[in-house]
């Protein structure tokens, strides 16, 4: 079964409650918690990482850092995208650089198209 820390999820919500002007949702995506800020998926808690979404220019610098792992879903590596193993996050500042990581790209984020099942298209 698939799933989420719960102390982890408790620690991303009580970091991002603390940031004025962001509008934070919760929803169930990619196997885990995401946490969406400002109608954008931010950062994600699943199983016992953080995944995170950040600039993918980015990617060759943040893969040497300690629990960095690139995002493969159905054999495919999604770029922006990477699991962090615990080991990276442990202390507050390295939390804290994780997720500021990811609320810096969250502005220059474009927003998921949402689907509308009323809406037809012609």
């Amino acid at each position: 079964m698939k799933g989420y820390d719960n102390n982890l999820a408790n620690r991303v919500r009580e970091y991002l409650n603390d940031i004025s002007g962001t509008e934070v949702e919760e929803k169930t995506m990619f196997g885990g918690l995401a946490f969406m800020v400002n109608g954008k998926m931010c950062i994600n808690v699943s199983d016992d990482r953080l995944m995170c979404r950040f600039d993918p220019d980015l990617t060759l610098e943040l893969s040497e850092k300690t629990g960095f792992l690139p995002m493969i879903m159905k054999g495919k590596e999604y770029k922006g995208y990477c699991y962090v193993d615990p080991i990276g996050f442990q202390n507050k500042k390295d939390f804290e650089f994780w997720v500021n990581l990811c609320l810096d790209f969250n502005d220059k984020a474009k927003p998921s198209r949402k689907s509308n099942k009323n809406t037809k298209r012609r």
